[in-house]
Formats: structure tokens, C-alpha cells, sequence
């Protein structure tokens, strides 16, 4: 008698599930450089209380990872084993209350900073620079045109693995750059962020600007996945890469960005594998050439296709 599948697994533990399971699901499709297996289980919460409940009764043994739009995301072609967990439109409101924006753990970086905007709330507009949601921001501790979300950020609300509801404060939640200091389990669904009064027409400007400097400078309508690597500390990673030759470097379908160097690009036929085997070649290279090691600022997830994994 074969063993159970994990849906049915699950299925048994958690019968009141109210969000939506899928087995063997694809991700690669969902991600910004389209590519990349599948998740074993996905599963979409019908809101924070359900997320709660399955976090509550999802077997131990069974890893547990949490994607937003998968803007900043690598997935490996052999997929993801275990629950992927997707937070979509119920974790995508956006509210103002004074000078504070709460918002969803789903909602569009973008998206917050429109509505700040609208509100005549400014020291938000940094966020329209992102490709990303609230969640990722706060797992990253995201950042662009010299502010980052710890600037702004006042707590986050979010359920443990054990399935508690919980709220961090600002100081709790330890965000330095890029980073985030809470148990990688933790799965953020909203964020109360703080604004200052301003001119709405004013704070729009920046936006535009913010928006404007963006495609001047960044392959925004390529299949990418935003900035590949961190800067180190007194660095800037596109230039390190540059001083290293990796301009136009390719590996199968995947290339290093002729208009900025730390944006690694699908060319049409890349797999995850070329677009990992690049980054990692950059990576030799810069060291090579600088004595520094670069860290990956996209996240990479799952399995190789030679071990057999989830896809």
C-alpha cells in the first residue's frame, strides 16, 4: 500500500481548511524570470485565521516556504518539496489610519506607496522603487533610493509555525540590511507603517521620479528577478561585477544585463539552472578580482533537477 500523498496528509490534519490546495503546482510561471519546477503543495489561505489554523496542524516534517509575487525569487527546476504558501488577495488590503498605512502582507509595494501618496502621506515613495509585496519587504528588510522599510515600519503582524497570531514591534523584528532576524517559519501578513503629512502633488513628483529613474537605469521589462546581489559594506555590486568583465556575460539562456549589472536576465530559454550557474560564476569572478564575496540578494528555493525533487 503506497503511503498517502502530503495533499491527502494534510487534508486529514487540517479538514476545515478554507483556502485552496494544489498539488504539484507550477511555480515557474508565477515567477518574474519564468522558470522553475514545482511546489508539491500550494496552498492559498483564505485569510490570516485560516493561515493560522493550518500553520497549527501542518505536520512538523513538512517544510513550509512562503512566496509573494516572486519578484525577487529563484525557483530550481527540480521544485519545492513540502507546502509553498502564497498569500494573494485577501492579504492585499491597504488602509489609512492618521499618518499610518496598514497593509497587507500581499499588497504591492507599489500599491502602498500610491496610497500614501493619495492620503498626503510622504516617506513612503521609496517603496514605488520595488517590485515586490509588504511581506518580502519585511523579510528583506527592502530598500531603494536610500530609504529602507525599517525606516518606516512601526510593527508587523504575522503567525508563527506553531500557528499563533503574533505582533513584532519595529525593534522585535531586528531588520538590518536586507535582513530580517525572526525564525525564517514566521509568515508575516500585515505591516503598520508610518508616514509624515505632506503635499499629495509633491509626494506624486517623487514617485514619478522614483519611477522614472528606475526604467532609465534597470531592465524592468526583461525576465528578471530585480537586484541579484546585496552590496557589500562600502561597495556597489554592479560595479564590482563591471570591474570584473561580467557585462553581457551568458550561460545557456541567461545573461548579465548589458544596462545594469546586477540584474541577471531570462533570454527566453534559460533555466534555473543557467540563471544559478551565472549568478555563482559572477560570484567567482568578482572574487577573483576584488577578494570579495558576493551575497545573493534573490532568494533562491527548492531542488535541482539532477536530485530528483518536487518537479
Amino acid at each position: 500500500m503506497s503511503a498517502p500523498s502530503l495533499h491527502d496528509r494534510i487534508r486529514k490534519e487540517a479538514p476545515d481548511l478554507r483556502g485552496r490546495l494544489t498539488a504539484d503546482a507550477p511555480l515557474g510561471p508565477t515567477t518574474w524570470f519564468r522558470v522553475g519546477g514545482t511546489a508539491e503543495l500550494l496552498f492559498r489561505p483564505a485569510d490570516a485565521d485560516d493561515l493560522a489554523y493550518f500553520l497549527a496542524r501542518c505536520p512538523a516534517d513538512v517544510p513550509v516556504t512562503v512566496i509573494g509575487v516572486a519578484s525577487n525569487l529563484l525557483v530550481r527546476d527540480g521544485g519545492v518539496p513540502g507546502v509553498v504558501i502564497r498569500l494573494g488577495g485577501p492579504f492585499a488590503d491597504i488602509r489609512v489610519e492618521g499618518d499610518m498605512i496598514i497593509a497587507g502582507a500581499g499588497a504591492l509595494d507599489l500599491n502602498v506607496a500610491l496610497t500614501a501618496q493619495q492620503a498626503g502621506l510622504a516617506g513612503l515613495e521609496f517603496l514605488s522603487g520595488i517590485p515586490g509585496t509588504i511581506g518580502g519587504a519585511i523579510r528583506m528588510n527592502g530598500g531603494a533610493y536610500g530609504a529602507e522599510l525599517v525606516d518606516v515600519i512601526d510593527s508587523a503582524d504575522g503567525v508563527d509555525r506553531q500557528g499563533n497570531h503574533r505582533r513584532w514591534t519595529r525593534e522585535e523584528l531586528h531588520l538590518t540590511y536586507r535582513h530580517c532576524g525572526l525564525a525564517d517559519d514566521v509568515v508575516f501578513t500585515a505591516a503598520t507603517l508610518r508616514g509624515r503629512p505632506d503635499d499629495a502633488d509633491a509626494v506624486k513628483q517623487r514617485i514619478e521620479a522614483i519611477q522614472q529613474a528606475r526604467a532609465d537605469s534597470q531592465p524592468v521589462r526583461a525576465r528578471t528577478g530585480g537586484s541579484t546581489f546585496a552590496n557589500p559594506e562600502g561597495h556597489k555590486a554592479w560595479q564590482l561585477i563591471d570591474q570584473a568583465g561580467c557585462r553581457g556575460l551568458t550561460i545557456g539562456g541567461a545573461q548579465i544585463s548589458e544596462k545594469h549589472c546586477n540584474f541577471l536576465l531570462n533570454l527566453g530559454t534559460a533555466t534555473a539552472a543557467d540563471i544559478e550557474s551565472l549568478g555563482e560564476e559572477v560570484r567567482r569572478r568578482v572574487k577573483a578580482t576584488s577578494g570579495i564575496d558576493l551575497r545573493w540578494e534573490i532568494r533562491r528555493i527548492g531542488l535541482p533537477r539532477s536530485t530528483g525533487g518536487a518537479g
